[in-house]
Order: C-alpha cells, then sequence, then structure tokens
C-alpha cells in the first residue's frame, strides 16, 4: 500500500468522533475506516453488539445492517447487464414484468427507477403489514405492480425504495438467478467480499475455522421504543434472509473498505467489475437528460444510477470539503458511505442508530477530508 496522504494527527479527531458518538449514547456501536485506490487505515470500532453491558464489543469485522447503501449495490447490478446488453436503461420495467402495468406504470423505465423519478412510493401503504407478516418479496413486488403512482414519472424526484425492488425483479427474471445471488457471484466473491450478503444464507450460522460464526458478529440496531414497531424487525432472522434491494445489505467496514478500494481503482484506469465508463455513468448527474425536470432539482439534489451525488447546500451533504464529483450513499440505520475520484479518497462510517440528524456524519467527514495533506 502507499503512504496514508493524512495528517495523522489530525485524522486522529475522526476518531474521536466516532468514540464520542457512542460515549454520548448517539449510538450504542460505531466504527469507521477511511482510504483510497491503494491504501486504507485500520477500522476504528467502538461500543458493543448489543445492549447490555455484558454484551461482547464490536470489533473491526463486526457486520452492520448497511440499510440504503444497499442501492447503488443492487444498482450495480443492473449496470452489469446493461453494459453486457443484456437490458437497455429505457427499457420499461414492464418488458420484463408484464403484470407491472395501468395507471400510467408502462412509462416507467430502468433509468427511472435508477434516479427515483419513477413515481413510485418510498414504501407501499401496507409496508409495515407486509412486514410483520413475514411476507417474502414476491409480495412486495405484488403490491408495486398495483399501487398508485405520486406523479408522472419523469416530472419529479421522490426517494422511491420501491423502484429498487422493481430492478431487483429485473435482475431475476434476466439473469435467472435472486440478486443477492447474482452480486454475490459476480461482485462479493469477485472483490473477496466474504462478511457480505443481501440475504442471509444458511452458512451464516456455521462456524469458521476459528470457531466464530458470521450471525454473531451482526451488531443489533437499536431502535427507540417511538419508533414504528416495523423498525425492530431489522436484526430478525426474516429481515437479514429477505434481501430486500432497497436496504437489506449487511456488510462490514473491511468489505466496504475492499469495494470502495476498487471502484476508485477504476476511476483511475484499473480493470474492474465494471467498466471505467458505466462507472462513469453510474456517478454522473443523470437528472440532467429529464427535460421535465425542475431545473433546481437538477441541479442542486443530483442522482446518479443509484449513487446520491454530493448535496453541499442541502442538510443530508456528506460533507462539505468533498469535490464536486463525489458520491455516496445515506442509511436509516446511521450508516454513511462515500467515494471522492478527485481526492482519490473514501469515507464509510457504520453504525447501529436509526438517523434522527444526519450533521454528525457530515461533521465526521469534514474531519476525514479536513486531515488530507
Amino acid at each position: 500500500m502507499s503512504t496514508c496522504p493524512f495528517d495523522e494527527r489530525r485524522l486522529e479527531r475522526a476518531w474521536q468522533l466516532l468514540a464520542a458518538w457512542v460515549a454520548e449514547d448517539r449510538t450504542r456501536a460505531a466504527a469507521g475506516v477511511v482510504g483510497g485506490s491503494d491504501w486504507q487505515s485500520e477500522v476504528s470500532a467502538h461500543g458493543r453488539l448489543r445492549d447490555g453491558d455484558d454484551a461482547p464489543p464490536i470489533e473491526h469485522d463486526t457486520i452492520f445492517l448497511m440499510a440504503s447503501p444497499s442501492k447503488p449495490v443492487s444498482a450495480l447490478a443492473v449496470m452489469l447487464l446493461a453494459e453486457r446488453g443484456l437490458v437497455r436503461l429505457n427499457d420499461p420495467i414492464q418488458r420484463y414484468v408484464p403484470e407491472f402495468h395501468g395507471g400510467g406504470k408502462r412509462k416507467i423505465t430502468l433509468r427511472n427507477c435508477l434516479t427515483h423519478t419513477s413515481g413510485l412510493p418510498d414504501m407501499l401503504p401496507n409496508n409495515n403489514e407486509l412486514r410483520e407478516q413475514h411476507a417474502p418479496l414476491a409480495d412486495f413486488v405484488r403490491g408495486t405492480c398495483g399501487v398508485e403512482l405520486l406523479f408522472k414519472p419523469g416530472t419529479e424526484t421522490r426517494y422511491q425504495s420501491m423502484g429498487l425492488l422493481m430492478l431487483g425483479e429485473v435482475v431475476r427474471v434476466v439473469s435467472g438467478k435472486r440478486l443477492g445471488e447474482f452480486l454475490r457471484d459476480e461482485v462479493f466473491l469477485p472483490l473477496q467480499m466474504h462478511d457480505t450478503v443481501l440475504g442471509m444464507t444458511d452458512d451464516w450460522h456455521e462456524p469458521d475455522a476459528s470457531g466464530r460464526r458470521r450471525v454473531d458478529r451482526i451488531a443489533e440496531v437499536r431502535v427507540a421504543a417511538d419508533k414504528p414497531a416495523m423498525w425492530q424487525l431489522w436484526n430478525s432472522e426474516y429481515w437479514r434472509r429477505q434481501g430486500a434491494p432497497w436496504g437489506g445489505l449487511l456488510s462490514t467496514c473491511g468489505d466496504w473498505a475492499r469495494l470502495c478500494r476498487h471502484l476508485l481503482g477504476i476511476h483511475r484506469g484499473q480493470a474492474g467489475v465494471i467498466s471505467p465508463t458505466t462507472l462513469a455513468a453510474m456517478t454522473a448527474n443523470q437528472l440532467e437528460y429529464f427535460a421535465e425536470l425542475p431545473e433546481d432539482r437538477r441541479r442542486t439534489q443530483p442522482w446518479g444510477f443509484g449513487w446520491q451525488l454530493n448535496w453541499p447546500a442541502h442538510p443530508t451533504t456528506f460533507g462539505d470539503f468533498l469535490s464536486p464529483r463525489s458520491y455516496g450513499h445515506w442509511g436509516m440505520v446511521g450508516t454513511l458511505v462515500w467515494l471522492d475520484p478527485v481526492l482519490d479518497l473514501f469515507g464509510v462510517a457504520l453504525t447501529t442508530e436509526p438517523l434522527d440528524d444526519r450533521r454528525y456524519h457530515s461533521e465526521w467527514t469534514n474531519a476525514v477530508t479536513g486531515a488530507v495533506r
């Protein structure tokens, strides 16, 4: 690895922030890692896996529920199919899922679902009931096929997890594999992301060579009593096995570091799981091509394909000092991943707390970028 481009004394402030979140009880656990295309820091880990003073501390390989950073990973599967000529981004979803029709849905394309311009809702009206019934993804797909649109596709942006659900269904139909299986074969195994899965499998309950089970390394999400009851399911076997394309990924700081380093390497011309041109498209402002979108939305709150680009003047900015080419994603359970191809830098900060205030994550990013020499 190359020499760390940070002032180590200044970078220590970022690790101190993670420790402070735990000490101040903002979250039960927090872990972070930073790096570039050819280097990475050690994982800084603080807190415990579960509630209780006797709960084990988290470690460098603790597994977190990623929540919405699952979305750009799911989008990666669609882009792989597209660069192989198996789908086109302007294809309607209905071409692959014929039951997806009615109420203007025939105009919804893969491109719309990748950029949150589909008009689909974030969650179904009966989302809570489906989760409490431990419904399979097929029931969510059926519900999405019948749901009413919030607006005409391509005329507005509205964050939509159900768009990612339909993209996962397209991957299943075209590849013949569930989305989690496709990502395992095409991304996770090639990159040796052995602690990452979209839909936990039986082997996660089996001990490894050291006698540890991966399921025992998962940090539980802490949910306040006033939060929706269905949030409690984040720690359930049902949700961990569900493989929800919009939020079901389980992973570690170390595995995300592998992915981020790999993507930054592609930006710098190295061979990778996707081509440089595909990655460039994923991380460019794709809203520019929607003629009916409000101009200020296209300019100030841009989306790539699956990736949110940084929104500097918006509350959900990743950080104040990232370059205009930076991209990443937040997660409802207190997770943040960002990459900056200009700085050749990435940051991963994972916690176990549903976010009410995203400010402290951007403060962490500022501490990281402020440490660059």
